[in-house]
């Protein structure tokens, strides 16, 4: 078994900013390229990249409630709670970036259609 030199939380963080730096790259990567697909695939992954980056900075707590109730809130020390804006946030932004890309995707297919081209730039006709 391989022993890491690393454990518990600090693993998870480690593995948790791998991936948002991953997606960011491939998505960058993605979005650079001259055909429309992978324009719209890079968008995506860029916007998987930043809704993981919003809800590990919402730092999730588990096990707890997402709201105080009276017996908490009478206590002199801080409650311990979940914190129930990025979750929010990250949802909405699911929700937007589907209908992007829904969008996005009708658009490439007309486009396609139309100048019987994936690519994003296509050449101009010189006839």
């Amino acid at each position: 078994m391989i022993e890491l030199p690393i454990h518990g939380p600090q693993l998870m963080n480690l593995l948790l900013a791998s991936a948002v730096a991953i997606l960011g790259a491939v998505g960058i990567y993605l979005l650079l390229r001259a055909r429309t697909f992978e324009t719209v695939l890079g968008l995506t992954l860029l916007s998987y990249a930043v809704n993981l980056m919003l809800f590990a900075m919402g730092r999730l707590t588990v096990g707890q409630p997402p709201m105080l109730n009276a017996a908490s809130e009478a206590s002199d020390r801080i409650p311990a709670m979940a914190d129930p804006l990025p979750q929010a946030l990250v949802l909405t932004a699911i929700v937007i970036g589907f209908a992007m890309t829904a969008l996005l995707l009708v658009l490439a297919v007309r486009a396609n259609t139309e100048a019987a081209s994936d690519a994003a730039d296509p050449p101009e006709d010189r006839a």
